[in-house]
């Protein structure tokens, strides 16, 4: 039985490291559309850093980026489409999916949401602000997050992951922001647009959280599903 358990876990590994790849791979593509080199394509700049820091290989990462910039001969459409709805018990999520068939990413995703609540666009929506959201971790030697915010012209700024910082930001300063961070030795691991609930929702009955984060596995499952953005305290 602990064989295999182990296996399973191995395999569940797997899928989810394939997952992500995937999700990269078509972020590149999607990135590339606006131009093939990364010096002068913000969005690429940061997708095939992220693809870095996931160890995707440089064969791959060239292929997409040529696949996406239409360099290559098999062509593959890939767009960008938003879902809004609810999880069970009234938690508002937003569905951010790549896809090159939306018949079919339209099907599954509103199966998924038999156990919730689809809605129609902007019915969640409005409570989210769009943002950007730039991830960095400071020099060596220290720096004053919020020194770096004023410094930079970040909006807002929250404690992130391992010891990193989430500055956010209007959209259309999202490069600048990122540019001006780095400059200061900031380390930036991730610069993207987001939404951000407003008016988060809080579930603290654990069975009722339990069955909220199961479906938003589900959800997050999906091969078209880039990323969520969930509305849950």
């Amino acid at each position: 039985m602990g064989a295999q358990w182990k296996q399973k876990g191995r395999e569940a590994a797997a899928n989810a490291k394939g997952r992500i790849m995937t999700r990269l791979t078509r972020e590149i593509m999607i990135a590339a559309r606006d131009g093939a080199d990364p010096a002068m394509n913000p969005r690429l700049r940061m997708a095939v850093e992220a693809a870095r820091k996931a160890s995707m290989t440089r064969d791959t990462m060239e292929r997409a980026i040529k696949k996406g910039a239409g360099l290559l001969d098999e062509a593959v459409i890939y767009e960008t489409v938003f879902y809004e709805g609810f999880t069970p018990h009234q938690v508002p999520v937003i569905v951010e999916c790549l896809t090159e068939n939306r018949n079919r990413t339209a099907a599954n995703i509103k199966a998924i949401f038999r156990k919730g609540q689809m809605a129609t666009s902007g019915a969640v929506s409005w409570d989210f602000a769009r943002l950007g959201a730039v991830e960095a971790n400071p020099p060596a030697g220290g720096a004053d997050p919020d020194e770096a915010a004023i410094e930079s012209g970040a909006q807002d700024l929250e404690a992130g992951d391992d010891g990193a910082t989430v500055f956010y930001t209007e959209p259309t300063d999202l490069d600048t922001v990122a540019k001006a961070l780095a400059e200061r030795k900031w380390t930036v691991s991730s610069a993207r647009l987001i939404w951000k609930a407003k008016n988060p929702v809080s579930v603290d009955d654990d069975a009722k959280r339990a069955e909220v984060e199961a479906f938003l596995e589900t959800l997050d499952s999906d091969d078209d599903v880039q990323r969520l953005y969930v509305g849950l305290a």
